[in-house]
C-alpha cells in the first residue's frame, strides 16, 4: 500500500510540477485575487508553446507514524504527442526504475527483479489525464474546474524568488488522496520548482523539487522501457 501511495503521489506531482518556460514578471502590488490571476494568465499563455521538456527530481515522502522520509531521484521527461502527454521518469536512487505514462497506461518496470507492473486508467483515464494538462496543456484557468485555487504569497526557495499557489481538490475522492496541494511557482521561467502534496490528517506529505529544467526534442528511446527476453508483465486493472 505504501509503494503504491508513493507512485500514485508521484505521478500526480510530476505532472503537475511544470507549465511551461516563459517569462512571468512577479508583481508586488495588487489583492491575492489580482495576483492569482496574472499567475493564471500568464500559464494560460504558456499553456501554448509547451512541446517537450526534461528535469531532475527529488521526491521525499513522509509518513509521521514511522517518522521516516522515502527519498527518490533521477530525471524527468515531458512531451506533447497530438492531443496526448507523455511522461517518462528515470528513478536513479536508492533503487533503478522506469516510469512511464502513455495511451492512457502506466508502467512500473524494476530491473532488479525484471518485472513490469502496469496499471490501466480505464474509467479514470479523463480524471488522470486532468492532472497531466494542469499547469500546461489546460493553462491556469483550467485548474479552477477541478480545483479552489488561492495566491498564498511569496517564499524564496534557494535563490529564486517564487508565486504560491494553493490547489485543494473538489472532488471528494481527490481530496482522499491530497487534501492540498502547495505550488511553488518561479515567476522567471513560468513553471513550478517545487511542490508539495498534503495528504488527509496534514501530517503525511510529499515534496517534489525540480531543477536543471531544460526544454527542447526528447529522443524517443526516453519513452520506452527497455527490458529483457525475460521480463515479467503484471496487470493491476
Amino acid at each position: 500500500m505504501k509503494s503504491s501511495r508513493f507512485l500514485c503521489a508521484s505521478l500526480v506531482s510530476t505532472v503537475i510540477f511544470l507549465s511551461p518556460k516563459c517569462p512571468l514578471k512577479a508583481q508586488s502590488g495588487g489583492s491575492n485575487q489580482q495576483r492569482l490571476n496574472q499567475v493564471l494568465d500568464q500559464m494560460d499563455r504558456a499553456a501554448a508553446n509547451f512541446h517537450s521538456l526534461q528535469a531532475d527530481f527529488v521526491w521525499d515522502q513522509y509518513e509521521k507514524v514511522v517518522n521516516e522520509t522515502d527519498t527518490q531521484t533521477g530525471t524527468i521527461y515531458f512531451r506533447r504527442a497530438g492531443h496526448n502527454v507523455e511522461m517518462a521518469a528515470d528513478i536513479t536512487e536508492p533503487d533503478r526504475k522506469y516510469v512511464l505514462f502513455t495511451d492512457g497506461k502506466v508502467q512500473l518496470y524494476q530491473p532488479k527483479i525484471d518485472q513490469i507492473t502496469e496499471y490501466n486508467t480505464g474509467k479514470n483515464r479523463a480524471e488522470f489525464e486532468s492532472f497531466l494538462v494542469l499547469g500546461f496543456g489546460g493553462g491556469g484557468h483550467d485548474m479552477l474546474n477541478s480545483f479552489d485555487v488561492t495566491y498564498a504569497g511569496e517564499e524564496k526557495i534557494g535563490n529564486t524568488n517564487t508565486e504560491i499557489l494553493d490547489l485543494i481538490p473538489k472532488s471528494p475522492k481527490v481530496r482522499n488522496t491530497f487534501a492540498q496541494i502547495r505550488l511553488w511557482i518561479d515567476p522567471s521561467l513560468g513553471m513550478s520548482i517545487q511542490q508539495r502534496f498534503t495528504e488527509p490528517g496534514g501530517d503525511d506529505y510529499r515534496l517534489a523539487k525540480y531543477s536543471n529544467i531544460h526544454e527542447g526534442k526528447i529522443p524517443d528511446d526516453k519513452f520506452k522501457i527497455k527490458t529483457t527476453g525475460r521480463t515479467k508483465i503484471v496487470s493491476q486493472g
